[in-house]
Formats: structure tokens, C-alpha cells, sequence
């Protein structure tokens, strides 16, 4: 199954430079997956992480439901969210086999190790104080199908955790598995209302955290004042990298910004193109300022974009 997990850690630089990705690292295009059978996306609640499913023992499975299915930490139980007609971004090998639906049993289980968790986290955090770790409890779960706990946790720093986890395996009698998670991880497993007054993009809308550039920010002529363009977690805001796609499809139909043109007898200079409200700004040389509609514009038989 493909990683969900961001894979840095580092310590957030004030420039803001420092709040992007590795710009080499966005992808151009996602491919659509083909698939003969119906195919479940099903969520984990404690990570926010979403998987597909194939069901093919034909159980009949309605959304809201919960299912015992394998999952890159072990055997769990996930929530399903519905059917999915056209899976994009993911491979053959990520597809996993529902085993079965669960249980009464399953879910009076699930309430247990619901409460074991909520009593684990005050005991990590006392752990991590007698050992002197600069570590921040995100998320805790214990697997259902196998005896076997994960810590979610982030540190500004790497952190050498073998004598705690040692100690929690002493306490808890089971494997023990850390994972330090970066700050958009954290955004996306918590959750929260972002500047938009909406759910946090990477906790309501996907759970796959896309690379996000500065690049984006220009293309869509928003201020580059980092304190505007950065979510809560201190990276750029994922919506940045979600409308990206509809900008640059928009653009392709529009004159670019500088770009110089003959009108009512004058030469005049594009200052402005806003694809939301399909207008352009023009600067003339007898210094008028017009705002034009852009379907106004058009491309002549030499490829030059004229106006009518």
C-alpha cells in the first residue's frame, strides 16, 4: 500500500521558501486505475487514512458500515465511505481484499480498545518526561486484529526513542510502533477550521497530501505574504496545489499578463488576467486603464491574440 505519510521532518524555515515542497516532486497527471469489479474506499478514523478495497466474496456492504480488512500497520477495521467508480492516483498493488463485515462482537471490541486508548496517551506522555523527549502525542491506536499499539507523534527534531519504546512494551505487554509524523500529517489526522472558515482541506476534502510551490500561489495572483498563503500547520495551503489544475486549464484560453496589442488605434499592455471573473486589465499608452471581458479576445491566423 502507498505511503500516505509526508516523508520530512524538518524544522520549518521562516522564509517562505521554507513552506513549500519539492517542486521536482509534482506530478503533471494521475492516472485512472481500470478496475472489472466494484471497488470500496474505506476509511481508518484514528489516522484520517483512506485505502481501496475489492469485496470479492459479494457481502453486501452499504457505506457507514464497518469491515475487517488489512492495512499497511496490520489486520484492522475500517469504516467504509462507499463505492468508487474511478479510482486515480493508485496502483493494482494498493488495492486490498476485504476479509469480512463486522461483527456485534467486532464493534463491543472496538469501544474497548477505544477506551485503552484515551487511558495510553497520560501514560505516554508520562513516559516521555522521565525520559526528557521532545515529543508531541498526536494519535494513539491499538490494532483490532493482532496485539500491537501505534504512537503518532511530532518533534521538531529526530528522536531516539528505543529505551521508551522498551518502556512502553513493559507497560503495555504488546509490539510497540512509533512514528513521527510531520506538520501537515498533523493538520490532517487532527483536523480544524482553516483561514476559509471551512474543514482543513487535508482532513475534509483528501487525505493524499500533494506537493504545494510557490509557483502555485503566483499562477493564481494571490499575495505571496506568507502569513496569507500558509495554513495553521505552517505549509502553504493545500487548496493552493487543489485548484492549480483549474487555473493553468483556465489560463490556456487567456492572454498572459504583459503581453502587448493594438486597440482602438493605441498600443496597450495586459496588466491583470483573472480566470475567475473571465476579465483582463489593459494599460494603454495614452494612459487609459480598461478592464475587458476576455471573451472578447481572440487568436488571428498567425497565432496572435487580437481583440474585437
Amino acid at each position: 500500500m502507498s505511503d500516505i505519510f509526508e516523508n520530512d521532518i524538518d524544522r520549518e524555515s521562516e522564509n517562505i521558501e521554507g513552506l513549500e515542497e519539492n517542486e521536482a516532486s509534482i506530478s503533471e497527471g494521475e492516472t485512472i486505475l481500470e478496475v472489472d469489479y466494484p471497488l470500496f474506499q474505506l476509511k481508518l478514523d484514528y489516522s484520517n487514512e483512506t485505502i481501496y478495497a475489492k469485496n470479492p466474496s459479494n457481502q453486501e456492504i452499504k457505506a457507514g458500515t464497518f469491515v475487517i480488512a488489512p492495512t499497511r500497520y496490520g489486520k484492522d477495521m475500517a469504516r467504509v465511505l462507499g463505492i468508487v467508480k474511478k479510482p486515480i492516483g493508485i496502483k493494482q498493488s494498493d488495492i486490498v481484499t476485504i476479509e469480512r463485515k463486522a461483527s456485534a462482537e467486532d464493534m463491543k471490541k472496538l469501544e474497548e480498545l477505544r477506551k485503552k486508548e484515551k487511558d495510553a496517551f497520560p501514560i505516554f506522555k508520562e513516559k516521555v518526561e522521565i525520559h526528557k523527549l521532545d515529543m508531541k502525542l498526536i494519535q494513539t491506536h491499538f490494532l483490532f486484529d493482532e496485539p500491537k499499539a501505534l504512537f503518532f507523534f511530532s518533534s521538531d527534531n529526530r528522536v531516539d526513542f528505543r529505551e521508551l519504546v522498551k518502556d512502553l512494551v513493559s507497560v503495555f505487554k504488546m509490539r510497540i510502533e512509533l512514528r513521527q509524523i510531520g506538520v501537515r500529517d498533523e493538520s490532517r489526522i487532527v483536523g480544524g477550521l482553516g483561514v476559509c472558515g471551512r474543514p482543513f482541506c487535508c482532513h475534509g476534502v483528501s487525505d493524499k497530501l500533494r506537493p504545494v510551490s510557490i509557483r502555485m500561489a503566483k499562477d493564481q495572483n494571490l499575495s505571496l505574504n506568507s502569513m496569507k498563503i500558509s495554513g495553521q500547520c505552517g505549509r502553504l495551503l493545500c487548496c493552493l496545489s487543489y485548484e492549480f489544475d483549474w487555473y493553468n486549464e483556465a489560463r490556456r484560453n487567456l492572454p498572459t499578463e504583459g503581453l502587448h496589442l493594438m486597440y482602438d488605434g493605441t498600443n496597450f499592455k495586459i496588466t491583470e488576467v483573472n480566470p475567475i471573473t473571465n476579465l483582463v486589465k489593459m494599460s494603454g499608452e495614452d494612459g487609459r486603464l480598461l478592464e475587458v471581458n476576455a471573451k472578447r479576445f481572440f487568436k488571428d491566423s498567425n497565432n496572435r491574440w487580437r481583440i474585437n
